[in-house]
């Protein structure tokens, strides 16, 4: 009878519960996104699409899967993006999401690091 393998470890793991599936890590990482998104809701950000349109708004609201709700947008290059000078509100599908700018009195670090390690402790 073939013997098991030893569990996979990882930052998720500990010695009473292995690593986590690929999936399961990736969800935690979005919920760590999630919750910290949520904290910058009225907040004003700028998001980077993955086709280089970069939208600065006001944080409206975000989901779990990271989609993105922004009122009172601009366009960063408005030379390039003409036809978005009428937008003023705009749903974005996180999937098309490069990177989100966060405002610099918008990050607590300090926060930031005690939700990870709540993450990672899977609560």
């Amino acid at each position: 009878m073939p013997s098991a393998a030893a569990p996979r470890r990882s930052a998720f793991s500990s010695p009473s519960h292995p690593c986590p599936s690929p999936s399961l890590s990736i969800y935690f990482a979005k919920m760590l996104f999630f919750s910290y998104f949520k904290e910058l809701v009225g907040k004003e950000v700028t998001v980077e699409l993955k086709n280089d349109l970069a939208i600065r708004g006001t944080l409206h609201s975000v989901d779990q899967y990271l989609n993105i709700k922004l009122e009172n947008i601009r366009v960063v290059d408005q030379d390039k993006y003409p036809h978005m000078l009428s937008v003023r509100n705009c749903f974005i599908r996180g999937s098309v999401v490069r990177y989100v700018q966060l405002p610099p009195d918008g990050v607590d670090i300090d926060i930031l690091h005690d939700a990870t390690r709540r993450e990672a402790r899977g609560g």
